[in-house]
């Protein structure tokens, strides 16, 4: 059982950066993707971003391109993802998550590939 622990998340003003750390329990070398997702409320959860292993590939959702970046820490077992111009569309609890399965670009953005979640931490944006 991978666990997952997502922090960082805080109140920032519109146009202010953070960053995410998700730590996990195991070797992240051994998780073949690991992702961001977001919720907000009354909304479906979202693919925000995701990194292959060995940094082989990152993928972004179009409404965060040029605004985030994602990155892996094998050493530390953790990832992050950068947030940079913080918009008020951005607040959600964002979650961390991942999976030991080569999923194929197409799908990287589906929840249902993910077998391991973090249990969330919130962002949000202020005026």
């Amino acid at each position: 059982q991978v666990q997952l622990v997502e922090s960082g998340g805080g109140l920032v003003q519109a146009g202010d950066s953070l960053r995410l750390s998700c730590a996990a329990s195991e070797d992240t070398y051994s998780r073949y993707v690991m992702g961001w997702f977001r919720q907000a409320p009354g909304k479906e959860r979202e693919f925000v971003a995701a990194i292959r292993r060995g940094g082989g590939g990152t993928y972004f959702a179009d409404s965060v391109k040029g605004r985030f970046t994602i990155s892996r820490d094998n050493g530390k077992n953790t990832v992050y993802l950068q947030m940079n111009s913080l918009k008020h569309d951005d607040a959600a609890v964002y979650y961390c998550a991942s999976t030991s399965r080569a999923v194929v670009v197409d799908y990287l953005m589906l929840t249902d590939e993910y077998d391991y979640w973090g249990q969330g931490t919130q962002v949000t944006v202020s005026s």
